[in-house]
C-alpha cells in the first residue's frame, strides 16, 4: 500500500463538552497541545505519513476552524465537510461515504500522539492483509469509557467491547474497501458499535499498538499528551 493511494479522514464534529466544562472557550479542534491546535497535530500527522488527500468533517458551530484549516492547509487535496452530526459513527459514515474507493486512514481529532508513532502504525498496518480493517490500540487508558480489544496471538481482534481486554481502541483506524462496501447492521448508534459488529460479523479486524497516544477530552488530557511532548523534546535533546 502506498500512501499516495492512501485516503484520509478526520472526525472532529465532537462538542467537546467536557473540555468546555474543563474551562476550554475554543472549538474542541483548537484546543492546543504544545501550542499546536489538535485540528493542526493530526493533519501533520497524515502529512508525515505521506497522505496529501484528506475529508474532515468539522460541526456547523466551527465554520471559523473549517475556513482556518483550509487556508492552513491550503496545498493540501482538503476536502472539508461542515456538517452537524448525531454520532461519531454518523461522521464516519459521512468522511468514508466522500472518500473514493480503497483503504481510508480514519483519526479521530482528539487522538492525539507524536508523528513518529502516528507513522509506525501506518506502517504497520499496511503489512497486514488488504482485506483487513486494523485498529490501533493502547495500554494507556486514560478515559472515563474505555473500549477495550480483545485480540489472538496473531494480532486478529477477537473481541471489541466488555469489561477488560488486551488494550483500548485509540481513536486511529485503516478501513479496508471490504469493510466501507458492507451494508451495516441498522440500529448501531456509535462508532464502538460499528467497531465490535465488524469483529462479530467476522470481518478480519486486526489491532496495532501504539504505546504513546492520549485520547484529549478533558483538562488532564491535555496536561498528560503535553506531559509527554515534553519528555519526548527531552529525550530527543541528550
Amino acid at each position: 500500500m502506498s500512501a499516495d493511494d492512501l485516503r484520509g479522514g478526520i472526525i472532529a464534529a465532537g462538542e467537546g463538552s467536557r473540555l468546555r466544562r474543563d474551562g476550554f472557550t475554543v472549538p474542541k479542534p483548537m484546543v492546543a497541545v504544545g501550542g499546536v491546535p489538535l485540528i493542526e497535530s493530526v493533519v501533520e500527522n497524515f502529512v508525515a505519513a505521506g497522505v496529501r488527500a484528506l475529508t474532515v468533517i468539522l460541526n456547523e458551530d466551527e465554520r471559523a476552524c473549517a475556513a482556518w484549516l483550509r487556508a492552513r492547509f491550503a496545498a493540501l487535496d482538503l476536502r472539508v465537510l461542515v456538517k452537524t452530526t448525531a454520532s461519531s459513527l454518523e461522521s464516519f459514515a459521512e468522511i468514508t461515504a466522500a472518500a473514493p474507493p480503497g483503504r481510508m486512514l480514519v483519526s479521530t481529532v482528539d487522538a492525539w500522539c507524536p508523528p513518529a508513532d502516528f507513522r509506525a502504525f501506518v506502517d504497520a498496518a499496511a503489512r497486514r492483509p488488504a482485506d483487513a480493517t486494523v485498529l490501533a490500540v493502547t495500554p494507556l487508558v486514560a478515559d472515563e469509557k474505555p473500549l477495550w480489544v480483545t485480540c489472538g496471538a496473531d494480532g486478529r481482534v477477537l473481541r471489541v467491547g466488555g469489561a477488560r481486554g488486551d488494550a483500548v481502541t485509540a481513536g486511529l483506524y485503516l478501513v479496508s474497501p471490504r469493510a466501507r462496501a458492507l451494508a451495516r447492521t441498522p440500529g448501531l448508534g456509535r462508532l464502538r458499535e460499528y467497531l465490535a459488529w465488524l469483529v462479530e460479523a467476522g470481518e478480519p479486524v486486526y489491532a496495532e499498538t501504539m504505546p504513546d497516544v492520549v485520547d484529549v477530552d478533558r483538562a488532564e488530557d491535555v496536561a498528560l499528551a503535553e506531559a509527554m511532548l515534553q519528555a519526548r523534546r527531552a529525550g530527543a535533546g541528550r
